[in-house]
């Protein structure tokens, strides 16, 4: 894991691809987070965690200018997140298909390249080869043309991985990547978003309920929890003294054979509703 110094605090960093001063999001009275100051410069591997309802897919939503700040500043490729969306490459949560079932694997790639585009699209063998180039990059060639209802879950995972590197993404954003998928496709998973930010030297925000499969990979963790967050390296932030802070209740965090167990945490599932916005993205 690389090391990475932090601006001072209050103080952009201009080495960063992510910036934010004193952030916030609430919906209505109800504050989300507030006072993040967080910078992500290329190449780290930051992962978000933190119970249900406590904003990590609002962060992610703010990310990708979908989600305004209720105060604070937030630049990503020093300007706002909408003028830089271009440069994002974003992996959902799983979700029903829907619509998109009868799509072919190489189709849900093609959107990534130029989805963008208005009118027909171009049939360009310069395109067809680079969506093969991205499909066998991400192991995805066997089931090229099969439609994603026919696919494993672990399968759909590698091609919107593909989908989101179509665009060659200066930062990925993937939003609990891993739910419902076995150790094996969390795993692969895993390794591909790693492989991207070790070659292309790209940001990673991994937002997931479940540290262990990326601990080893992690620079930073944002715990996000209804006291508060906290920033720091998985040493500095998973200890018992940091998330009973945190909480504002007795927390253990156990460590067993490479593995990190939090035990005690309160389940914040009860909060009040979300705001409809804020879980948008594990319906799309």
């Amino acid at each position: 894991m690389a090391s990475v110094p932090q601006a001072r605090q209050g103080e952009p960093d201009t080495g960063t691809v992510i910036s934010l001063r004193g952030a916030a999001v609430s919906y209505g009275e109800r504050v989300v987070w507030q006072g993040l100051d967080l910078d992500v410069r290329p190449g780290e591997f930051v992962a978000v965690l933190g119970p249900n309802g406590s904003g990590k897919t609002s962060f992610v939503r703010a990310l990708l200018g979908r989600q305004p700040l209720s105060a604070g500043t937030l630049s990503v490729l020093g300007r706002p997140p909408r003028e830089a969306r271009r440069h994002l490459g974003y992996v959902p949560q799983q979700a029903e298909l829907s619509a998109q079932a009868m799509l072919r694997a190489r189709d849900l790639v093609r959107f990534g390249i130029d989805g963008h585009l208005f009118g027909p699209r171009l049939r360009t063998g310069a395109v067809r080869r680079r969506v093969d180039e991205i499909l066998e990059s991400v192991g995805a060639s066997d089931y090229a043309d099969v439609p994603l209802a026919r696919l494993s879950g672990g399968e759909r995972q590698r091609v919107r991985i593909g989908q989101a590197l179509a665009t060659d993404p200066r930062i990925l954003l993937c939003d609990e990547p891993l739910l419902s998928l076995d150790l094996n496709h969390q795993r692969a998973v895993t390794e591909l978003v790693d492989a991207r930010r070790r070659s292309h030297d790209t940001a990673v925000i991994f937002v997931t309920h479940e540290i262990n499969p990326v601990l080893g990979l992690v620079d930073r963790v944002l715990y996000l929890a209804r006291g508060g967050h906290r920033v720091g390296t998985p040493e500095e932030v998973l200890t018992s003294e940091s998330l009973t802070r945190l909480y504002g209740t007795r927390v253990d965090v156990v460590r067993v054979q490479g593995r990190v167990v939090v035990v005690g945490a309160p389940d914040e599932t009860a909060a009040p509703p979300h705001h409809p916005h804020e879980t948008e993205e594990s319906r799309t």
